[in-house]
């Protein structure tokens, strides 16, 4: 009786083998016909198709545009001294004040100093009763209506491509990758003389020129003198 009962059991595991053998080779089959089939060739046909178009759009991309990273938001310092050397009486603002013309920011051995425009205070010599030269700065302020992106750029890579009008896309590193848009509005007509770098092959100097891209102060108010940004120039 129980060899019976085994052997049926041995006979049972037998028939679900060969099922599963079965089942694995249409299994195989079916995959092998897939490969072999068009359907396969077509769908690599299609990947392939899409990297080329991947391809092609990013390096119409990168040839349309003129990339510059080292930039920054930026405008013309406007510092506040004493007329004559003297010892430093008040001061009447700080940084991060917003001042209209005329206003008056410090005192210097009973002499006002005066804004001559509006702007925001960006740095304070805050220390009445030290001496001040003429040549201390007292107050340092920006005309916020002044901020530009300046970029700065080799001569080499692009530069007689760059133009005033051409639209450009930048990005600052405070707000990561949010993009700002803005015209080129011109192009330093000399190099800047103080960042020089040198190239290894041949110790020739490359110079870099400074480009000022305006762009909607009030829209971007979130801008900041001094930020990090990078900019993408459209040819």
């Amino acid at each position: 009786m129980a060899e019976s009962t085994l052997s049926k059991i041995k006979d049972g595991i037998k028939k679900e083998e060969t099922k599963l053998e079965g089942e694995i080779k249409k299994e195989e089959k079916a995959i092998t016909w897939f490969f072999k089939s068009h359907t396969f060739k077509i769908l690599i046909l299609i990947i392939v198709f899409g990297i080329l178009i991947g391809l092609v759009v990013y390096l119409a991309n990168s040839q349309g545009k003129i990339y510059v990273e080292k930039s920054e938001v930026s405008a013309p310092l406007i510092t506040l001294s004493a007329p004559s050397p003297g010892i430093i009486d008040k001061i009447f603002v700080r940084e991060g004040d917003t001042v209209p013309a005329e206003t008056i920011v410090a005192q210097v051995a009973g002499n006002p100093i005066k804004t001559k425009v509006s702007g925001s205070i960006i740095f304070v010599q805050n220390t009445p009763g030290q001496s001040a030269s003429q040549a201390t700065p007292i107050v340092q302020m920006i005309d916020p209506n002044e901020l530009r992106i300046i970029g700065h750029i080799e001569e080499d890579k692009g530069l007689s491509e760059i133009k005033p009008g051409q639209r450009v896309l930048f990005t600052v590193d405070a707000f990561g990758n949010k993009k700002y848009e803005g015209v080129v509005e011109s192009i330093s007509p000399a190099s800047r003389q103080s960042d020089i770098v040198f190239s290894i092959s041949d110790k020739r100097q490359e110079k870099e020129f400074d480009i000022k891209v305006k762009y909607p102060i009030y829209s971007y108010s979130e801008l900041r003198q001094g930020m990090s940004a990078k900019m993408w120039i459209y040819k």
